[in-house]
């Protein structure tokens, strides 16, 4: 089952971005990871903003696939950077209904 990770990431120092740009997306496609998005622009329709600066969605094959790339030792050196370098909020979900009212996906 699919499952997305969302990155919420407030940047408080640029040095790291670059590098992590350019070589973490290869990281996450070993591990059947594929961004989605890579946006600063984030609107906001109802509630409190992120308050991130940028917002990052990578589609993964399974949530097992997801941990796998946030527990790679080639990932974590760029991990360390950008904890360093901001403030990051990651969440993980899957791709379940969990009312069970939409059709093409798993009621969970």
């Amino acid at each position: 089952m699919p499952a997305y990770l969302i990155a919420d990431v407030k940047v408080t120092d640029d040095a790291w971005v670059p590098e992590y740009a350019a070589r973490v997306h290869e990281i996450a496609a070993r591990h059947g990871g594929r961004y989605l998005s890579r946006s600063g622009n984030v609107d906001t329709l109802e509630g409190t903003p992120l308050g991130g600066t940028l917002v990052a969605l990578i589609e993964f094959p399974s949530k097992e696939a997801a941990q796998a790339f946030a527990s790679d030792p080639e990932y974590a050196p760029f991990g360390k950077a950008r904890q360093a370098g901001s403030v990051s909020n990651f969440h993980l979900i899957d791709d379940t209904d969990l009312a069970g009212s939409i059709p093409y996906l798993p009621k969970g």
